[in-house]
């Protein structure tokens, strides 16, 4: 892919070179062998990351606090009881994921910060708002469920205690996974004025169109939910086919009409099942229960009700053919919102100012900025992915589009700071 040609090339300068230099010192810290990180929430591995990002903060001034569900905040305060601009991401990954989903974001937001640090004492400029980094705990969602549970806390989406309650596939509660690592702090967040994020897409629109930065207007909505196929245990060689009632040949029909879900609605539905466990797990054993993750995305929310519908007529049909029963044990839903159009209106102002190609863009991906805009004004941002690559070791964004994406998010964070936003609520 060559560059597009709104956007002039220009020599790396020392900010370049810092903000790479950082990104690859942070991509060592539970580095895989294909050149991923897996550093799944309030692991070693996630600690360790945590503890850099609050090394850097500290070396270049910011205070650090970590809050009851275990969001790490980098606080630079310029104005005493002023509410912040809340700017990051998230470091946890992926089992085996890519070192550049939202721990770019949270690096991006470090060297926005700082920077603009150095901006307004240089200019004597008193800023109307403060600034604070965030690493939001649990985005990923791969070793607790649900995902985003950290800016759902923050944002009051999601109960405290509840979040805590949570356990991984080893019934290590969420409390005691964030004690384990020092990460259970005994306050609130710091009171949000704005936010902002900047992330990869995901997608690969703008790597395809040849266009730097994305400006995001509106999320797609989800139904993610869990069922359980329970069938009856029995032998499997033994057993009359007749008479099995299969658990695992119930989900593997589940799964199949998911994907079949998906083609009647082309490029209009995306279905996954991203999970599955099998009980007893035997390989002489007629599954007795199968548990899946189901994910359920749309743009059109009509659509996605649609889905829903013909999902339950297919579970239904599935229980008549094979003797098993679907049971729903739980859900999580987001609907279609836009992000503010003022803030839209101001990240393409200072794209435009730096010269970056941008267009407008949808986010079919899950956010902390998702949960974000319904509180206050947010921006968010994407650089592109390289074939649209992502939850995967071969993840790439090109190093111009990461300095490029740093010097956009710096902008917005200065402008964010200043008050260039009307009519900003605070928490």
């Amino acid at each position: 892919m060559t560059e597009p040609s709104t956007t002039p090339a220009r020599p790396a300068g020392d900010d370049d070179r810092a903000v790479l230099a950082d990104f690859a010192e942070l991509s060592a810290i539970g580095a895989t062998d294909a050149g991923g990180v897996e550093r799944q929430a309030a692991t070693d591995a996630d600690a360790r990351t945590r503890a850099w990002l609050t090394r850097w903060l500290h070396d270049r001034g910011f205070t650090t606090t970590t809050d009851r569900i275990g969001n790490l905040f980098g606080l630079r305060e310029w104005v005493p009881g002023a509410p912040y601009v809340l700017v990051g991401s998230h470091l946890d990954s992926q089992p085996r994921g890519g070192r550049y989903d939202g721990a770019y974001g949270v690096l991006a937001a470090a060297h926005a910060a700082h920077r603009a640090d150095r901006a307004f004492a240089a200019s004597g400029t008193a800023p109307a708002f403060n600034v604070a980094v965030v690493d939001w705990f649990n985005e990923e969602g791969s070793r607790f469920k649900p995902s985003m549970m950290g800016s759902a806390v923050y944002t009051g989406k999601m109960d405290l205690e509840e979040a805590w309650a949570v356990t991984d596939t080893a019934g290590v509660t969420v409390k005691e996974a964030l004690a384990a690592i020092g990460a259970l702090g005994e306050q609130d967040g710091p009171r949000a004025a704005f936010a902002a994020e900047i992330h990869i897409e995901q997608g690969r629109i703008l790597d395809r169109e040849g266009v730097r930065i994305g400006l995001v207007e509106s999320n797609w909505a989800a139904h993610k939910y869990q069922i359980s196929v329970l069938g009856d245990q029995s032998h499997t060689g033994s057993t009359a086919m007749e008479d099995r009632r299969d658990a695992l040949l119930g989900a593997a029909r589940v799964i199949v009409a998911l994907r079949e879900l998906a083609d009647r609605y082309p490029g209009v539905l995306h279905t996954s099942a991203g999970q599955i466990f099998v009980h007893p797990n035997s390989p002489v054993v007629v599954a007795r229960e199968a548990q899946l993750h189901l994910d359920l995305r749309s743009a059109d929310p009509d659509v996605l009700q649609e889905a829903d519908a013909l999902l339950d007529r297919e579970f239904a049909a599935i229980e008549a053919s094979t003797g098993v029963r679907i049971v729903k044990t739980g859900d999580h839903v987001w609907p279609v919102t836009p992000y503010q159009p003022e803030g839209v209106a101001l990240a393409r102002a200072a794209a435009e100012e730096l010269g970056l190609s941008h267009r407008p863009m949808l986010t079919l991906a899950g956010h902390d900025s998702t949960h974000l805009k319904d509180i206050v004004p947010t921006v968010m941002l994407f650089v592109p992915s390289v074939e649209g690559v992502s939850h995967n070791e071969r993840e790439f964004t090109r190093d111009a589009d990461i300095c490029a994406g740093v010097d956009l998010l710096t902008r917005v964070v200065q402008r964010l700071c200043t008050g260039a936003l009307d009519g900003g609520r605070s928490r």
